[in-house]
């Protein structure tokens, strides 16, 4: 019963030893992880096209439902920027942004996607994640960086400009630039050169100057705060916002009250789509983040948990007035890097927001918008990685055109349209690579029990026995391609009275596949040559036996392709032997 209460509540198993020397660290950690997010949750709520203070909601609640259900020990949850950007995408054609319209609905954006991530952890479909491949989801990021970063250029500018895609936006800023504000854009620029020295140079500066790595670590962390405060002053001092400079304004102070969204059905079903794009998008994003920091102290992730974490951290967004969530790399990192022992410090974290929320907000009427949006660039641009694109060229040209295909659909299409195009061309090239399997005649390697491709190795043949290898699952898009392949091969080898069929790569054979070896059976028998099979993995095998091709097939079963050799043709496995001498002799020489 206890072990089956802290599957559903992990927390259960580290609050047991839960000592000082944990909270120590965890309440270091939420410190740093507090003064982090206070500037990262107010740009990402501008960036999403709410009122700043929705991030700030969105990183109370949130926290301490990934506190009760997460498995991660020092995963940092809240608001994230491509998150963001993809509310935006969703929300803004159909409500002004700002709007009450457009807040109800991002919550309710946030409650659909916390219905859908655990309706998967129900249904125990996180592998639907999986079709967001690597490639794909690199390519998506790195392309929403640069698409984020142009859409915030215009608060660094103080212009106006508006687009749906990188083109639109690219040009909007042209034609704006004479309209440039001046004291906005000194803001801006220096608050932008002041957030790039302090994340890439702070931190060396510090240890030329005596200071210890984690100390100079932990000040680089909190440069965001500075720049916020010495904006918010220079405006005070400087009366900056009746020069023009937009700023945040008001800002309520209090917790936000707790209610679920309007359920409107007919809006629902429009946000859908979306929903399901940001829950897959978080959950990927969020796990990869987990398993990795999890790897560094040999820790476990549970996937499916992590389903009902986020899930549960979306649906308390949405009854707190917030918008989706989900894991943040960078927050995570330095979660993380803080010491962080528990989730406890996510919650540790979401107390030192709402002590803001309660006491602070009104320092930030004077916080300028070129501020966030510089925040935002920074943070975003360390996420863009162009160079992935050519390192996957040169290694998967399919895997680089579907990264390739993703990138120029968020940056000229839209966000949504982009990830659909990449993941579509991922499978469609999947179809493509797995409808054409790789096939190969193999022969026995002299001295052992191997074997090995004929095309690469000095390899023993049987005359009477015909090995062919098949390194992919047999299913309907490739059935016929087996059937064609094996029908080249029997007429390139006139002699053969065997065909064994060699499976160590097979791990599926569906039902089009198994009417393909019932065909290439009678083929071959009105060919005089036996089909036999080999190296049949258990799972395969026992599907087989599940039907009659067994008992009407004609041939072996054999457990390798050695037995199989040695049972139809004994004299190559001899001969083969005798050769050991020779071949070990040849390879030295090669080598040589």
């Amino acid at each position: 019963m206890k072990q089956r209460l802290a599957r559903h509540l992990p927390m259960l198993e580290w609050v047991r030893d839960y000592d000082r020397a944990a909270a120590a660290r965890d309440s270091l950690a939420a410190l740093i992880v507090t003064l982090m997010l206070i500037p990262q949750s107010l740009a990402y709520a501008m960036l999403a096209g709410l009122p700043p203070v929705t991030g700030l909601y969105a990183s109370i609640l949130p926290l301490v439902a990934y506190t009760l259900f997460g498995t991660s020990r020092t995963l940092a949850v809240g608001p994230v920027a491509v998150v963001s950007l993809m509310t935006a995408a969703a929300l803004g054609p159909l409500f002004a942004p700002g709007s009450a319209e457009y807040a109800g609905a991002a919550m309710l954006l946030a409650l659909l996607s916390g219905a859908l991530l655990l309706t998967m952890a129900v249904l125990r479909l996180g592998f639907l994640a999986n079709f967001l491949s690597h490639p794909v989801i690199s390519g998506f990021i790195s392309a929403s960086g640069v698409l984020i970063a142009l859409g915030q250029l215009k608060h660094i500018l103080g212009i106006s400009a508006a687009g749906e895609n990188a083109l639109e936006l690219a040009q909007g800023l042209i034609a704006g630039l004479p309209q440039t504000h001046l004291p906005t854009f000194i803001i801006g620029t220096a608050s932008l050169l002041f957030l790039y020295l302090v994340r890439s140079r702070l931190g060396d500066w510090l240890e030329h100057l005596g200071m210890s790595p984690r100390i100079a670590g932990t000040l680089t962390k909190i440069g965001p705060v500075v720049a916020l405060l010495l904006a918010i002053a220079a405006v005070h001092v400087f009366q900056l916002a009746d020069a023009g400079v937009r700023v945040v304004g008001e800002v309520p102070r209090g917790l936000p009250s707790l209610a679920l969204p309007l359920l409107d059905l007919k809006l629902a079903m429009q946000l859908l789509p979306a929903a399901l794009l940001i829950s897959l998008v978080g959950f990927v994003e969020s796990v990869s983040v987990a398993q990795t920091l999890a790897a560094k102290r040999r820790q476990r992730i549970e996937p499916n948990q992590e389903l009902v974490a986020l899930g549960g951290a979306n649906i308390a967004a949405a009854m707190s007035g917030g918008f989706p969530v989900t894991g943040g790399f960078a927050r995570s990192v330095v979660n993380f890097d803080a010491g962080a022992q528990t989730p406890l410090a996510g919650a540790l974290t979401a107390a030192g927001i709402g002590i803001t929320v309660l006491l602070f907000t009104p320092l930030f009427y004077n916080l300028p918008h070129a501020v966030l949006a510089a925040t935002i660039i920074v943070a975003v641009l360390s996420l863009v990685d162009l160079a992935a694109l050519r390192r996957t060229w040169r290694y998967s040209r399919q895997d680089a055109a579907a990264m390739g295909a993703t990138m120029l659909g968020v940056l000229l299409v839209g966000v949504e349209s982009g990830i659909l195009l990449g993941v579509g061309l991922s499978l469609l090239l999947f179809l493509w690579r797995t409808s054409q399997p790789h096939i190969a005649v193999v022969g026995q390697l002299p001295g052992s029990e191997h074997f090995r491709n004929i095309e690469r190795f000095a390899v023993v043949q049987s005359p009477k026995v015909l090995s062919v290898r098949v390194d992919e699952s047999l299913y309907f898009p490739n059935a016929r391609f087996l059937e064609d392949r094996i029908a080249e091969l029997v007429g390139r080898y006139p002699q053969a009275e065997h065909l064994v069929l060699m499976c160590p790569g097979v791990n599926l054979i569906d039902a089009s596949a198994l009417e393909s070896l019932e065909a290439i059976t009678t083929r071959l028998r009105a060919a005089g040559i036996q089909l036999h099979l080999s190296e049949v993995k258990g799972p395969v095998m026992d599907r087989l036996q599940h039907t009659d091709f067994l008992e009407h097939f004609g041939g072996q079963v054999f457990i390798s392709q050695y037995e199989a050799l040695r049972a139809l043709d004994p004299r190559t496995t001899d001969h083969a032997l005798e050769r050991k001498r020779d071949y070990l002799s040849g390879t030295k020489e090669k080598t040589g």
